[in-house]
């Protein structure tokens, strides 16, 4: 079965502005105030936790990276109780989700978000049961860009891992693919946008309307 596997932050989901609350609340904690700003920082918020955390403490002084490191799990448990206040998917994309399966494509979800977290934002938005398998950031011993972390989401899906497309919006999802030996779509919408093209994917998505008619020219 040929398969589609998505990312989620900055993918599927725009989560930024819930991730960048966690890691102000860490922040805060160490009464250094709201040092990210959820306009400006979006793009750093969705490449993870501890990238919000190295940008966040670059802005003051007397902090090392070991703080890092102290600040990752209370930054998770934050994130955990205020996981979709902000959180929203995508214009049109569970449209194009179901679009897919209707064509007989498999769906699932390689995300370098814990496994736990991603499952349980997905299950508040409510499009949990649409994908067939979630491979997150812990659910093997590697995680994206290793090949093995996107191959095991197709596997659970009930795919071939030869016949598969990777749909993200980073140069960890492009590298994946690479690695892979499979196709990538890059999205352009997210914060990053516009630096996409330049990753050289072997297709850019502007709209999810668009998505369905390329996947099926990548995996024809």
């Amino acid at each position: 079965m040929k398969t589609v596997i998505f990312d989620l932050d900055g993918t599927l989901a725009d989560t930024s502005g819930d991730l960048i609350a966690a890691a102000n609340s860490c922040f805060r904690s160490l009464g250094l105030g709201d040092v990210l700003d959820p306009a400006t920082d979006a793009g750093t918020a969705l490449r993870g936790g501890r990238a919000m955390l190295k940008l966040g403490f670059s802005r003051v002084d007397g902090f090392d990276e070991d703080e890092i490191d102290r600040q990752y799990q209370p930054l998770l448990d934050a994130y955990a109780r205020e996981i979709d206040t902000h959180t929203v998917l995508y214009p049109r994309a569970m449209d194009a989700v179901e679009a897919l399966r209707s064509a007989g494509y498999g769906v699932g979800i390689a995300t370098n978000k814990p496994e736990a977290l991603a499952h349980d934002l997905m299950t508040r938005l409510g499009v949990r049961d649409a994908f067939a398998s979630l491979v997150g950031a812990d659910t093997l011993t590697v995680k994206k860009p290793d090949p093995e972390h996107l191959f095991e989401a197709v596997r659970r899906a009930g795919g071939d891992p030869a016949l598969t497309c990777l749909v993200g919006d980073s140069d960890t999802d492009r590298n994946t693919a690479r690695a892979a030996g499979v196709p990538s779509i890059l999205v352009t919408f997210g914060p990053s946008g516009e630096d996409m093209a330049a990753l050289e994917p072997e297709g850019l998505l502007d709209h999810y309307d668009d998505l369905p008619a390329l996947v099926d020219r990548l995996l024809a």
